[in-house]
């Protein structure tokens, strides 16, 4: 496959932020005297933005007073400590810094809000230079809607078909599909692996290494179906 252009999603693709996110919702939960929860509850909360976050952690029948005052106390916690809870998955920063030798242009599409998309990428792969780094940003909706990944393709003068979605949730899959872009899943993420393969990616691979592999495998442009991918 002559790859145009490689989406990313961040969280449980590039790097494993769960330490990160949950010990600051646990924190912003404690201050306002609510229950706690587990790495496990956390990591089935993760990906849909961090007002999803925060609804799905709060007690059943929160109002929308309290989800915006959680909201902002986790927000403000993660801004001060989320480096000390968030490190690349072994392998990432290889390939694609790998990627890039092959003058392959990347971005990142993430619902983490925008700021700290664009801090943690920053900060975590400050020597991979992506095209385009899209978070959530106020009044463009998130995945699984197509629109940042169709504004990416536009950044890059790719036509949407040249695009492929890289990403562990079945929301990354769903969103290729709605653009028009193949979809790679990947399944050291947050998300089980017969479920991303019920959700009919064009290819999954459980290392970053397999994406070379992928690729090469693919001069004519389509994915073969790799590791069970039906």
């Amino acid at each position: 496959m002559t790859a145009q252009g490689l989406i990313f999603d961040l969280d449980g693709t590039l790097v494993d932020s769960l330490p990160g996110i949950a010990d600051s919702l646990n924190r912003a939960l404690g201050n306002l005297r609510l229950p706690l929860h587990s790495f496990q509850e956390v990591r089935r909360f993760i990906g849909n933005g961090a007002r999803v976050l925060v609804t799905r952690a709060a007690p059943e029948g929160a109002d929308q007073t309290q989800l915006e005052r959680l909201e902002s106390e986790f927000k403000a916690d993660y801004e001060l400590t989320w480096p000390g809870g968030t490190v690349t998955y072994p392998g990432v920063t290889r390939l694609l810094a790998a990627l890039r030798q092959r003058g392959i242009p990347l971005a990142v599409l993430s619902n983490k809000p925008h700021p700290f998309t664009t801090a943690m990428v920053k900060a975590l792969f400050p020597e991979v230079s992506f095209a385009a780094v899209l978070g959530q940003r106020p009044g463009i909706p998130h995945k699984p809607d197509p629109a940042g990944a169709l504004e990416i393709a536009a950044k890059l003068g790719v036509a949407a078909s040249a695009g492929v979605v890289i990403g562990d949730s079945m929301m990354d899959i769903e969103t290729a599909r709605r653009a028009g872009m193949r979809a790679v899943a990947v399944s050291w993420g947050y998300h089980d692996r017969d479920a991303l393969l019920a959700a009919l990616p064009d290819a999954l691979i459980d290392a970053p290494e397999e994406l070379h592999e992928l690729l090469d495998r693919s001069p004519g442009g389509g994915f073969p179906r790799v590791h069970g991918a039906a």
